[in-house]
């Protein structure tokens, strides 16, 4: 039978028992895919029959049909002919797993999200009013999702609008971990129809006892009750805000599915579908098992066992590790969206239930809630996945960062998840989060550093976010070194001069594989493990910049492309270029070719930058300063620098700021030293440049200074938040030619330099 479905059409042609059939081989079928592939199963087994009666009454793709999350389309991707694509899911450059309008016309809209998919419907029936058309729209979404806030808002407003749609709630008690919530005790008792049960059984015990009247009496009390209950049970919450409610009904019943579809196009008005399912239909592993087969790897059919031994993973050793703590310290306690066994969270639960929340699929909720606890004195581990953390940001700004609350933000699935599609890619968290003040952000090399920054971010004492892989280490990678975490501080994990590569996370094992094929080829790389997304170890990570890997071969200099630069930066280069010609005419190398070359650029310099500097469009101003950036780079490749550049490089490691601004926090005090060695030489720079001569160190250092204020680079190394303590560390990093300069002990002159800069 399955191999006569291409399309719907051939779909509607069946009868009854056809269809019937057609759904024990779909089974069959998704069974054989996803125990090869994997893949989501339960969730599939059990909306084979939901799916063949949409597709028999409906007429997609003019009709149109949003499924929430969208893991449940397999059956759906079969019906509409991509029956043997399907086998290529979960393959590189295979049938996307979810929802995928570039993929298909019969796919109406992108999901991958729970709980988005009736102010998607809401949405597309709105532009048909607008557009007076008289499709029918239909939104398919679990009962686990509608425990969503954004479902709940749409139910309200598509309620209160009277806009024509369907929703179909797909109830099968599952999300991925069990239900959990009032409106799921509501659903319950919709399923049952038992509403009353409890209450009344005390009083059904007394009136059983009266004489004659008692049993029949009971008999017709029950009567009245199952009418009543047949009326208000439905109107309780769906009719109450809007909806017409039909249900429930057997969702494995094909007959019943189509004629209760039928009945709900006729209704001017919004509709919700009850339908009971039970994830894993038909494969009594899975049926037993649904959590564990929600989204499974390949699988044994007759076991159910994975093919491939599972390994420790992060969210298990996340697992372990929140228990172990949490013995210790009683204010810890674990939150999770929906999410318990993905997360690792588990065993957790077996431990402290008490101090274990799941509270359904409402991060935003979870997000909050955890806000509130840690303002009480709680530390909460709140583990979600990546892409999912992203429907909480609001939470995350303005409920914890803002008020600097210790909640540690446990983000799973952080990277390429590639087998699930861009909807779940964890790809966006490291933009995000660094963007929110007070938080720090970290990410662990293997499964070790993951415990010790667990351990570190209960000591900060403020909102902490730890991002890891799905998956676990790199086998072919075993890390030696397991530093104790500072706040902000990189470890260096191999020495190397050549090249610097700097990693973070998962991609420190990438890097260190990386280095040992640089090292075959005679490079020595340096391996940096920035471990902090926030704040950044900018001493580490920007001094590590360095080698001549990554000098450039070859420059273009021309000035029609400087007219777009803000003033600001032409006013530093020009001074950069200014810098390198008085060097290298002062150098201990200069000669009387590379003189001449230093004099041309100073006497540009001196005449052009301050023209720039009131009119910016100069284009001939420019043209000049650009020349002068062109002879200074052949100068330099011959003579050099001198000590300021030197200097210049460690200051711009630890901070900031610009290479300009170093250079012209030291100037005054380096023109000053140099004068006493090289004073005809910097009298002719100053004429050079159009300023006067002068007769001291003194002079020539407060006319330094009044140069660079004029073109606004008045600096010091005070402002860049340099003070006397950091100058040992700065005169270390010293780097380069420093006896470039005449002057005599020079060591001591680079620490005076320094401490007169301050």
């Amino acid at each position: 039978m399955l191999e006569k479905i291409n399309s719907p059409e051939d779909l509607k042609k069946l009868n009854i028992e056809e269809k019937e059939q057609l759904a024990k081989e779909i089974r069959e079928y998704i069974l054989n895919v996803v125990s090869e592939n994997g893949g989501h199963l339960a969730s599939n087994l059990g909306v084979v029959e939901l799916t063949i009666a949409l597709h028999s009454v409906f007429n997609v793709p003019t009709d149109k049909i949003v499924w929430d999350v969208g893991h449940q389309t397999y059956v759906h991707k079969i019906l509409t002919g991509r029956r043997e694509q399907l086998k290529t899911i979960r393959k590189l450059d295979g049938l996307a797993g979810f929802p995928k309008t570039s993929e298909s016309e019969y796919d109406s809209f992108n999901t991958g999200h729970s709980s988005t998919s009736i102010s998607a419907a809401l949405g597309m029936a709105r532009a048909r009013d607008l557009e007076g058309k008289n499709n029918s729209v239909i939104a398919v979404i679990g009962d686990g999702a509608l425990t969503g806030g954004m479902a709940l808002e749409a139910l309200n407003d598509a309620g209160y609008s009277n806009t024509k749609m369907t929703v179909i709630l797909n109830d099968n008690e599952m999300s991925i971990s069990k239900n959990v919530g009032g409106l799921n005790m509501f659903l319950s008792k919709l399923r049952t129809k038992k509403l009353y049960a409890k209450s009344s059984l005390s009083a059904k015990k007394v009136i059983l006892k009266i004489p004659v009247v008692g049993k029949p009496f009971v008999k017709i009390v029950q009567r009245v009750k199952r009418s009543i209950k047949q009326l208000i049970i439905p109107k309780m919450f769906f009719e109450d805000i809007g909806f017409t409610y039909l249900g429930p009904v057997d969702g494995h019943n094909i007959e019943q599915l189509q004629n209760i579809m039928r009945l709900s196009k006729q209704v001017e008005a919004p509709v919700l579908i009850h339908v009971l399912t039970k994830k894993g239909k038909g494969y009594k592993i899975a049926e037993e098992n649904p959590d564990k087969f929600h989204a499974t790897s390949p699988f044994d059919i007759e076991t159910g066992k994975p093919k491939k031994e599972k390994k420790p993973d992060y969210s298990k050793v996340f697992g372990e590790k929140i228990v172990e703590m949490a013995k210790k310290d009683s204010r810890i306690v674990a939150i999770t969206a929906s999410m318990k066994d993905g997360t690792g969270l588990t065993k957790f639960q077996k431990e402290f239930p008490n101090r274990f929340f799941d509270i359904g699929i409402a991060e935003q909720h979870a997000l909050g809630m955890a806000a509130g606890m840690a303002k009480e004195g709680m530390i909460p581990f709140v583990p979600i996945y990546s892409s999912f953390y992203q429907r909480a940001y609001d939470q995350v700004i303005h409920d914890i960062a803002m008020q600097n609350l210790p909640v540690i933000m446990c983000v799973d699935r952080a990277g390429i998840i590639g087998a699930d599609g861009e909807t779940h890619q964890g790809t966006l968290d490291m933009a995000f989060f660094r963007l929110v003040p007070n938080l720090t952000i970290m990410a662990p090399k293997d499964f070790k550093e993951l415990e010790k920054m667990m351990e570190f971010a209960i000591k900060l004492n403020k909102p902490v976010v730890i991002r890891y892989p799905r998956g676990g280490e790199d086998e072919n990678v075993k890390f030696e070194k397991h530093t104790n975490i500072e706040l902000g501080k990189a470890e260096i994990l191999k020495e190397g001069q050549d090249v610097s590569i700097i990693a973070i996370g998962k991609r420190v094992a990438d890097a260190m594989k990386i280095a040992e094929q640089f090292e075959e080829e005679g490079i020595k790389a340096e391996v940096i493990n920035a471990r902090f997304l926030k704040p950044l170890d900018k001493e580490k990570i920007k001094t590590g910049i360095r080698g001549e890997n990554i000098i450039p071969q070859i420059a273009i200099v021309d000035a029609l492309y400087t007219l777009t630069v803000p003033v600001k930066i032409s006013m530093e280069t020009g001074f950069d270029v200014l810098a390198h010609a008085i060097e290298s005419y002062v150098s201990v190398k200069s000669n009387i070719f590379s003189e001449m070359l230093s004099e041309k650029a100073i006497k540009i310099v001196g005449k052009y930058l301050s023209i720039i500097k009131e009119n910016p469009d100069n284009i001939y101003a420019r043209k000049q300063l650009s020349y002068a950036s062109m002879i200074m780079g052949i100068n330099l490749a011959n003579v050099g620098t001198c000590l300021p550049h030197r200097m210049q490089y460690p200051i711009g490691g630890i901070t900031d700021t610009s290479h300009a601004a170093g250079l012209a926090a030291l100037y005054p005090s380096w023109v000053y030293h140099e004068y006493s060695v090289n004073d005809e030489k910097i009298n002719n720079i100053f004429e050079y440049m159009g300023l006067k001569s002068v007769r001291s160190a003194g002079e020539a250092k407060e006319q330094i200074k009044d140069y660079l204020q004029s073109i606004d680079l008045n600096y010091n190394l005070a402002q860049m938040k340099i003070n006397h303590s950091d100058v040992e560390m700065l005169c270390d990093k010293v780097t380069g030619n420093i006896k470039n300069d005449k002057l005599a002990d020079i060591q001591n002159i680079v620490n005076t330099i320094f401490c007169e800069s301050i």
